[in-house]
C-alpha cells in the first residue's frame, strides 16, 4: 500500500476528529487510499505514488510554452538558403512537428546592443516615426519570423518587449526619464500599429523594459496610450524583472487599483519555479516570461522538462518562455548554444535538432493553451521527479500528463486513477531520455478506470489520450567552416538591409547605394548611441564576420567617412564582451584628422598620423602572418609590428558615432 496515500490518510483523520479539516478532505483521501489499494491488486504490486487525474478538479489555465528571438540570438536565421531555412522555421514553429511553439516573444529593435548584437529600430528618427514607411518594419528579422511563424500556426501568439530604444525617444533627460514617456509609449503603439499594416501581424501581448526597474505610473500610461490607438486587445504584461525584485510588483498591484487593471498577467525572469503570496493575491495569470538553462543539449533538455512541469507546480505559473528560440550567431558572442536549435552556418545550410526541442514537445505537442491544469494530478514524485496533468476544453475528456524524472535515481512506479468525466479510453506514450528523444512507446489500457506504469530515471514522458504527435525531422546538410577567401561588394543585396553574414555589435550596417551613386555598399547609419539596456551597455559601432579558426589572413576594405569621425578594421576577434568595451582581438582606426592607432582589445599597440581626409574613398588593410601585424592604407604602410595576444579570430568593421560607408570588403589567407 503506498506509504504516502496511507500517512495522509491517518493524518486528515486525526485533524478532522479534532475539529480540523473537512469531510470532502476525508472523502478525497479515501478515494486515493482505495484507489491505491485496488491498483497494488489488480497489478500485482505496490505503486511508489497514486495520483489521481480528476477532471472536476480545480486548477489554472495554461497559457502555452514559448521562446524569445531578442538579443540578435537569430541573426544569422535569415540567411539560410532554401530549403533549409524553411526547415528549422518548421521544425520551431509547425504544430505537432518539433519544439510547436505556442508563442513567439521578439524584441522591438532600439539599435542598442542586447547580448549578441544590435537589433536595428522601425524608427530611428523622429522623422521616420512620423512618416512610417513600409521598408522600415522590414529591417532586420523580427517582422519576418513573425510572419513565417503566424504562417506556420496561425493560431501561435506573438509576444513583444524592448530592451533598449533609440537615442530620439524623449528628448533630454536621463535614459531612465527618456525611455519611460510619451514619446516610448506612442513608439510602441506604432510599432503595434505598423507590424499588422505592413508585416501582416497581430501582436498579442506587450512587455515594459527587460530586466530594468518598472515605474508604475508609466505603465498605466502605455496602457492608456493602446487604448486611445485602438489597441486594447493587446495586453501588458509587467514587469519582466529579474533577480530579488523580479516578482515585486505584485505587491504593487494588491493596493494599486488602477495599475492592477492596466496588467494582464505578472511576469518574471528566472524565477526558480518559485512565485511569492503577493502574486498569487493579485488574482492574474503568472508567467515565467523569460527563463532558460541557455543550452540545447541533454543537460539543457532535463532543465526545460523539471522547468514546465514546476514552473506551475510549485510556482503556479501557466506559461514559460526561454531564451533562445534558436542560436543562430557567431560562437565569439556571449552564451553560445542557448537555443534547442542550432542554426548559425548559413553558408553551408548546416543546421542542429539539439535535445532540448524533444524536451519542449512533451509539453508543446500534448497541450494547447486554453487547457485546464488538474491540481489533483499536479505534484512531486516520491523520489526526484514531477508531473502535471490538463484536459481539454469541451466535452471529450482528453487529457494528457507530463512527466519528469531527469533527476531520479531508480525506477518509480506510479498509478493513475482517472476519474470526473475524463475519457476511459487507451492512452498513448511518449519518452525522451539522454540516449534517444521523443520515442513512441508502447499504448496502455485502463483496467478498472485507471493504469500503472514505471517510470525509468533520467527520463521524460508524456501520457495522451490525444493523437496526431510526430517527430519531425529533415536531413543536415554537413557543417562546413566558413568560405576563405571571402569577400563582398554589397551588389546582391536589397538597399535598407544587412549584408550577409555580418553581424552588428554596435550601431547598424546596412546596404546603401555608393555616395557617387556607382553600385552599393554597407553603410553605418547610427550616429548617436540609443537608450542601453542597462545589462549591455553599446559599443561603439563595429561588425563582425567570419570564423573563429581563421589565423593567418588580410582583412581589407574601402572606406568612406561621412563629413568627419573615424573607421575601424578588426582582426583575429575571439571575444565579444558583454558591456560598452571593444571586441577582444585586433583593430585598426583611422580618423578623418588623420589620427590612427592599432589596437589589442583596449590596449595601445602603436599610434600616429596618416591622410584619410573625409568624403573620400580610402583602401584600409590589415594583414596577420603569426605574431607579425601589418597594416596599409591606400596601398602604402603605415606600421608593421609583431604581438601574440591573439592568435586567430573572426575579421570586422567598424565605426565611431558617425556614419561611414564600406565597400569591397575582402578576407584572404596568408
Amino acid at each position: 500500500m503506498p506509504g504516502e496515500t496511507e500517512n495522509q490518510f491517518a493524518l486528515t483523520r486525526a485533524a478532522l476528529s479534532k475539529g480540523r479539516g473537512t469531510k470532502s478532505d476525508f472523502r478525497s483521501v479515501t478515494l486515493r487510499l482505495v484507489t491505491a489499494m485496488a491498483l497494488a491488486a489488480a497489478t500485482g504490486f505496490a505503486a511508489d505514488l497514486t495520483v489521481t487525474i480528476d477532471g472536476q478538479a480545480q486548477g489554472r489555465i495554461f497559457e502555452g510554452i514559448g521562446a524569445l528571438s531578442a538579443g540578435a540570438s537569430s541573426r544569422l536565421l535569415r540567411e539560410y538558403p532554401e530549403p533549409q531555412r524553411r526547415q528549422v522555421l518548421d521544425l520551431l514553429f509547425k504544430p505537432s512537428f518539433g519544439a510547436s511553439l505556442h508563442h513567439l516573444k521578439v524584441e522591438l529593435g532600439g539599435d542598442v546592443n542586447s547580448t549578441d548584437g544590435t537589433e536595428p529600430s522601425p524608427a530611428r528618427t523622429r522623422e521616420e516615426f512620423e512618416q512610417p514607411r513600409p521598408e522600415y518594419f522590414d529591417r532586420g528579422y523580427e517582422g519576418w519570423l513573425m510572419r513565417e511563424a503566424r504562417r506556420r500556426n496561425r493560431a501561435i501568439y506573438l509576444d513583444m518587449l524592448q530592451w533598449g530604444a533609440p537615442g530620439w525617444i524623449g528628448g533630454q533627460g536621463t535614459d531612465r526619464s527618456k525611455f519611460y514617456s510619451q514619446d516610448n509609449a506612442d513608439f510602441i503603439a506604432a510599432f503595434i500599429r505598423g507590424s499588422k499594416k505592413y508585416q501582416g501581424v497581430q501582436i498579442d501581448y506587450c512587455g515594459i523594459w527587460n530586466e530594468t526597474p518598472r515605474d508604475l505610473d508609466w505603465i498605466k500610461r502605455l496602457r492608456r496610450t493602446l487604448d486611445q490607438n485602438g489597441l486594447s486587445r493587446v495586453k501588458i504584461i509587467a514587469s519582466d524583472e529579474t533577480g530579488p525584485s523580479n516578482w515585486a510588483i505584485a505587491k504593487e498591484m494588491v493596493r494599486d487599483r488602477e495599475l492592477s487593471d492596466s496588467i494582464y498577467a505578472v511576469g518574471a525572469h528566472y524565477t526558480g519555479y518559485k512565485s511569492p503570496p503577493e502574486a498569487l493575491q493579485t488574482g492574474k495569470p503568472l508567467w515565467a516570461s523569460e527563463d532558460g538553462p541557455w543550452r540545447g543539449d541533454w543537460q539543457g533538455a532535463r532543465a526545460l522538462a523539471k522547468m514546465f512541469n514546476r514552473n506551475y507546480v510549485i510556482g503556479k505559473m501557466t506559461k514559460t518562455v526561454i531564451w533562445s528560440l534558436v542560436s543562430s550567431y557567431y560562437d565569439v558572442l556571449p552564451l553560445p548554444d542557448s537555443g534547442p536549435m542550432k542554426a548559425k552556418e548559413p553558408w553551408s545550410g548546416h543546421f542542429e535538432i539539439q535535445p532540448a526541442l524533444w524536451a519542449i514537445a512533451h509539453t508543446t505537442q500534448f497541450i494547447q493553451p486554453g487547457w485546464q491544469y488538474l491540481d489533483s494530478g499536479c505534484g512531486l514524485l516520491a523520489s526526484e521527479g514531477s508531473y502535471v496533468a490538463l484536459r481539454s476544453p469541451g466535452g471529450r475528456g482528453d487529457y494528457s500528463i507530463v512527466i519528469e524524472a531527469v533527476d531520479a535515481k531508480s525506477p518509480q512506479t506510479v498509478s493513475f486513477r482517472v476519474t470526473g468525466g475524463l475519457a476511459q479510453k487507451k492512452v498513448h506514450v511518449w519518452r525522451s531520455n539522454e540516449r534517444s528523444q521523443f520515442d513512441r512507446m508502447p499504448d496502455i489500457a485502463l483496467v478498472d478506470g485507471g493504469f500503472t506504469m514505471t517510470v525509468e530515471p533520467g527520463s521524460i514522458y508524456s501520457i495522451t489520450t490525444t493523437t496526431g504527435q510526430r517527430k519531425g525531422s529533415y536531413p543536415s546538410l554537413p557543417s562546413q567552416p566558413f568560405p576563405l577567401p571571402y569577400a563582398d561588394d554589397f551588389e546582391s543585396v536589397k538597399a535598407g538591409h544587412y549584408a550577409r553574414f555580418f553581424s552588428d555589435q554596435g550601431g547598424v550596417f546596412e546596404v546603401t547605394r555608393r555616395p557617387e551613386g556607382q553600385g552599393q555598399c554597407l553603410r553605418q547609419v547610427i550616429a548617436q548611441n540609443g537608450i542601453d539596456w542597462q545589462y549591455h551597455p553599446t559599443p561603439e559601432p563595429y561588425s563582425l564576420i567570419g570564423s573563429p579558426g581563421w589565423r593567418d589572413y588580410e582583412v581589407r576594405a574601402d572606406a568612406w567617412i561621412e563629413k568627419g569621425g573615424a573607421v575601424s578594421i578588426w582582426g583575429r576577434v575571439t571575444a565579444s564582451p558583454q558591456s560598452a568595451q571593444p571586441a577582444k582581438g585586433y583593430w585598426f582606426k583611422a580618423a578623418s584628422d588623420g589620427q590612427w592607432a592599432l589596437m589589442a582589445f583596449t590596449n595601445k599597440l602603436a599610434s600616429g598620423t596618416v591622410s584619410f581626409a573625409a568624403d573620400r574613398w580610402h583602401r584600409m588593410s590589415l594583414r596577420f602572418a603569426g605574431s607579425k601585424i601589418h597594416v596599409e592604407v591606400d596601398q602604402a604602410k603605415v606600421v608593421d609590428l609583431e604581438d601574440a595576444t591573439y592568435r586567430g579570430g573572426v575579421a570586422g568593421l567598424g565605426t565611431g558615432w558617425n556614419n561611414a560607408r564600406f565597400d569591397n570588403f575582402a578576407v584572404r589567407p596568408r
